[in-house]
């Protein structure tokens, strides 16, 4: 069996987001993780337009090339990542935006969460949880929230300080959401689509 590929998904464009720090020391955790395949997928990078098609991609083909563009990019993944801004309570435009330009191509594929915020992004993962049922994701109890005095001690709001200065707090959160990860991406990988 192939080992499989995890999109990190950073889900805020916004030229001065905050998730570059710790969506990079994500990557640095699992860079020897010899389970998954990580990659950095980063929204900036993508180009997609507003979602503007006659419907879900599950009921007729997208016709903008760049969000074609997007779901092949997707299908490519056995499970995602989404490093998690929180907005308003909720996750940003662009990552709900994201999420609504595919359908069959987060099928069936675990996702988890990397958050920050005032509470740990916790209730942009809610709301994130509820769009991957919808989306038939498998939606990971275990995820990696940075908040409270850790937010304010890594964020430029605050200290600004290195995330080692904070890391011990998280490495079992870490460690539990790629267990999890790892469980679900095998089982899930070779699984039939809808």
């Amino acid at each position: 069996m192939s080992t499989p590929r995890i999109a990190v998904i950073i889900g805020s464009t916004r030229k001065t987001r905050f998730a570059d720090k710790p969506a990079q020391w994500f990557m640095d955790q699992v860079a020897e993780h010899a389970d998954l395949d990580f990659e950095l997928v980063d929204l900036r990078d993508q180009d997609l337009p507003f979602f503007d098609e006659a419907a879900s991609n599950l009921w007729a083909p997208s016709s903008d090339p760049r969000a074609v563009a997007w779901q092949h990019k997707l299908a490519g993944f056995d499970g995602f990542v989404f490093v998690v801004a929180e907005y308003n309570h909720s996750i940003t435009g662009a990552l709900k935006n994201a999420l609504d330009q595919a359908y069959k191509e987060w099928n069936r594929k675990p996702m988890a969460a990397l958050a920050y915020g005032g509470v740990g992004g916790a209730r942009a993962v809610e709301q994130l949880r509820l769009i991957a049922v919808e989306l038939q994701m498998v939606p990971l109890r275990n995820a990696v929230h940075i908040g409270g005095g850790d937010f304010m001690k890594v964020s430029p709001l605050g200290e600004d300080a290195p995330m080692s200065a904070i890391e011990d707090h998280l490495k079992g959160s870490v460690k539990g959401m790629l267990g999890e990860l790892t469980f679900w991406a095998r089982l899930l990988k070779d699984a039939p689509k809808p």
